[in-house]
């Protein structure tokens, strides 16, 4: 279900972020549009929300005030996605596709398979694709993962330098650099990562999962906690045949 409000007081792009940000903490509200122009604020739900529980969260961010101004009901389920789980997964499970193929035809040398070369690609591959639909929308990002992971609930700035790490290793991995150094930074990042990940789906919170930016709406679900966790694994594979 999507309603339309409208919020006194803000007068500036940073005001519409801050509003953005608190709104998506709360669980039921799974994508909000926020702007200076009428109507301010588009709030899509899973379980319809009180005026005062929105006034609330706002007023975390500054002096604001949120007032009703209309719905329109919506035939969708969280994230404007169907029932169907490999369709609301589709994007995700395209990309890792992509990636294992090109990981794959990359990993033959001399005729043979190369497992610890596959291992540097994929993850080289994975953390460049990623971070590609995060930059789409640095900002649409940050505001989606401040609403889950612990430091970019604390500070919002994290959520918009955390693509730039991702890029960074995805380099990395791809030139075999410092293999160690850029392995173990995986684990503290991707396992820091997961346990956010892991607190919003345990506590059932409805919000829209990050790891593909705010391009697409997946919903936050085990799939998140296995994606990181895996990347948490192969970097622990990756440290133990260094060291």
């Amino acid at each position: 279900m999507t309603h339309l409000y409208q919020i006194d007081g803000m007068s500036c792009k940073s005001c519409t972020a801050k509003v953005k940000s608190e709104l998506l903490k709360l669980g039921e509200i799974t994508e909000a549009e926020i702007q200076l122009a009428y109507p301010q604020a588009k709030l899509t739900m899973s379980n319809h929300i009180l005026v005062s529980t929105l006034q609330n969260a706002i007023a975390r961010a500054g002096d604001y005030k949120i007032t009703e101004t209309g719905g329109m009901p919506v035939h969708e389920t969280v994230g404007g996605q169907s029932n169907n789980w490999l369709k609301t997964y589709k994007p995700l499970l395209l990309v890792f596709a992509f990636i294992i193929m090109v990981a794959t035809l990359a990993s033959f040398r001399d005729g043979k398979f190369h497992t610890m070369y596959w291992m540097h690609y994929f993850m080289g591959g994975f953390f460049i694709a990623f971070s590609f639909f995060k930059f789409l929308d640095l900002k649409g990002f940050a505001d989606s993962y401040s609403s889950y992971d612990l430091l970019a609930a604390k500070w919002y700035n994290y959520g918009m330098i955390y693509p730039f790490f991702e890029l960074g290793l995805g380099l990395a991995f791809i030139n075999n650099w410092e293999p160690l150094v850029t392995s173990v930074v995986t684990v503290a990042l991707m396992g820091f990562s997961s346990i956010g990940v892991i607190k919003a789906v345990m506590s059932k919170r409805k919000i829209r999962c990050a790891c593909l930016g705010a391009v697409f709406n997946l919903p936050m679900s085990t799939v998140t906690i296995v994606e990181d966790l895996l990347m948490v694994a192969m970097g622990i594979i990756m440290i133990a045949g260094l060291v």
